[in-house]
C-alpha cells in the first residue's frame, strides 16, 4: 500500500476519532449490548441486533483509521518552502471570475477532505488544477458541473 499524504491537523483529527471511537463508543456499545441481553431471548430482539450492528460498524471505522495512520505520510504545510506555489497543503483563496464568489480552500489528503470546512482533496478537479500555480494566476476547472473559472487571490501554508 502506499503512503497517504496527510496534513498533521489531519492526523489529529484521526487519532481524536480514534480515541473516542475506542473509549466513548466502544463503552456505550457494551452497555447496550448488556441491557438488550437482559431482555431475554437475543434471537428476535431488534435492540441487541441493532447494538451489534453498530458495532460491527465501529469496529470496521477504528480498523481503517488504524490502517490509515500507519499509512500516513505526514506534511506540514508550515515547514514547506515552495515560494508561493499552490502545493498539498497549501492554503488558497480563490474568486470565481465569472461570479465574483470568494472561496477558501485548504488541499489536503483524501483522508481529510471536508468541503464544508474549506478542506479540498488533493486528486480533486479544482486542487488538480491548482498545483503549482501561483497568487495571479488564472485556472479553469473541469468539474462535474461545468467549466469554471478562478483567480488565485493568495497562497498560504499555515
Amino acid at each position: 500500500m502506499s503512503r497517504m499524504p496527510i496534513t498533521g491537523a489531519g492526523v489529529q483529527r484521526l487519532r481524536d476519532e480514534l480515541n473516542n471511537l475506542k473509549t466513548k463508543e466502544r463503552r456505550a456499545i457494551s452497555q447496550a449490548l448488556l441491557e438488550a441481553r437482559a431482555h431475554g431471548d437475543i434471537r428476535e430482539n431488534a435492540e441487541f441486533h441493532a447494538a451489534k450492528e453498530k458495532q460491527s460498524f465501529v469496529e470496521g471505522r477504528i480498523a481503517a483509521i488504524e490502517s490509515s495512520l500507519a499509512n500516513a505520510q505526514i506534511i506540514e504545510p508550515a515547514s514547506l518552502n515552495a515560494q508561493g506555489k499552490v502545493v498539498f497543503g497549501a492554503t488558497v483563496e480563490l474568486v470565481n471570475v465569472e461570479t465574483d464568489e470568494e472561496v477558501r480552500y485548504q488541499i489536503v489528503g483524501d483522508l481529510e477532505t471536508d468541503v464544508k470546512a474549506g478542506r479540498i482533496s488533493i486528486s480533486s478537479p479544482i486542487a488538480r488544477a491548482l498545483i503549482g500555480k501561483e497568487e495571479g494566476d488564472t485556472v479553469t476547472v473541469m468539474a462535474p458541473g461545468g467549466e469554471s473559472e478562478y483567480e488565485i487571490l493568495s497562497v498560504a501554508y499555515v
